[in-house]
């Protein structure tokens, strides 16, 4: 199953963590992972070229955490938070249709 946490502060979204993988198929062939890998990494780079917003990023084999970092400014603050919702957004719809595979909370 794949897990998305999505990071809160005072209503805010301030990053999230996606992790595992959805055992639809085999590596390589996984839709629902694919869809999801494409969600998340879509975020970390919609909020670079987007927002001007660099966000704190691990990446690993099933993981990828990104966090905002303090002090942005009011117009970074509104563009981070458009993108972040509307990720995870599709993000819900993906759980919506796989419900067994995948888990945003």
């Amino acid at each position: 199953m794949t897990t998305v946490t999505f990071l809160t502060e005072e209503s805010r979204i301030i990053g999230f963590d996606a992790k595992g993988h959805s055992g639809y198929a085999a590596e390589g062939e996984d839709i629902v992972c694919a869809a999801v890998s494409a969600l998340s990494q879509t975020a970390v780079n919609a909020l670079e070229a987007v927002a001007g917003v660099e966000p704190e990023v691990i990446v690993r084999s099933g993981f990828l955490s990104a966090r905002l970092p303090k002090g942005l400014r009011a117009k970074q603050r509104y563009a981070a938070e458009i993108i972040l919702r509307s990720v995870r957004q599709g993000l819900e719809d993906i759980a919506k249709a796989y419900p067994d595979l995948v888990k945003v909370s």
